[in-house]
This record gives structure tokens, sequence and C-alpha cells, in this order.
């Protein structure tokens, strides 16, 4: 189990270090989202993966919709339906500042903005989050300042 626990906590470092530089969360295609439709979220609301037909490219990252119309929502407001903290998870940058990986269909709507949370390894966070969600939100919200500063 050790052994185990040390290779997560080398791999979650590593993609850390990784990814330091990059303010949205995409793969090395760019992808945001894993290819979630981010306007689902808020319509549906669920996490529905979205089709490359549907894409749209903004700042640097690529999102796919399940349809035009979504798309067409998302172009006309995209800070609307774009995840919060570049999408990375939300508990991490409240917790520690770091830009953690996400599971796109662990997710939490807060006064209309979309925050994704790291579900992995029997490690959800969003529980963890929605145990001292106040807390947590104002200092991702001050974490994420600081990084967008660097």
């Amino acid at each position: 189990m050790k052994k185990l626990t040390s290779l997560l906590v080398i791999f979650i470092f590593s993609i850390n270090i990784l990814s330091a530089q990059k303010k949205t969360n995409t793969d090395k295609s760019g992808l945001a989202i894993e290819g979630y439709d981010p306007v689902s979220y808020f319509t549906s609301p669920k996490a529905i993966e979205g089709k490359k037909e549907f894409a749209f490219t903004t700042e640097g990252a690529t999102y796919h919709f399940a349809s035009a119309g979504n798309r067409e929502l998302f172009k006309a407001n995209p800070v609307k339906y774009q995840p919060q903290y570049g999408g990375w998870c939300a508990y991490a940058m409240g917790a520690s500042g770091e830009k953690v990986e996400v599971d796109p269909e662990t997710f939490k709507l807060i006064n209309g903005k979309l925050y994704l949370f790291y579900n992995k390894f029997f490690n959800n966070t969003k529980k963890s989050w929605d145990k001292d969600e106040n807390n947590l939100k104002n200092k991702a919200d001050a974490n994420w300042n600081n990084l967008l500063k660097k």
C-alpha cells in the first residue's frame, strides 16, 4: 500500500510540474474538460461528452459541444460556461493552490459558475470541498488570482 501511495504522489506531482505554466487545463492537443461540453453542465445539468464536429477554440483551449446550439451559446459568452480556476480541481486550488487534474463528471454549480473536482483512486475531493466550501472557495479564489499574476 505504501508503494501505491508513493507512486500516486509522484504521479500527481509530475502532472503538477508539467501543468504549472498552463492557464487552462487541457490535454496535449489543447482539448479542455476531456472533451465534455461545458454548456451541458448548465442546461442538463450533467456532464455530457461533446463531439469534434461542434468544436470551438478560445484562449488556446478547444472545447467540444454536444450540439451546434450549445457551441453558439458558449461562443456568445465563454466566461459564463468555462470552468473556474482554468478547469483545475477546485478543492486542490483552495487547499494548496495547486493545479490538479479533474474528473469531468465530478462537478458542482455555485452561483452560476462551474467547479470541477479530482475524483480518482478512492479520493473524491468534492466531498471534502462540500464540508468546508466557503473557506475553500475563498482560498481558491485568492490562490487562482495569485497564479494568474505569475
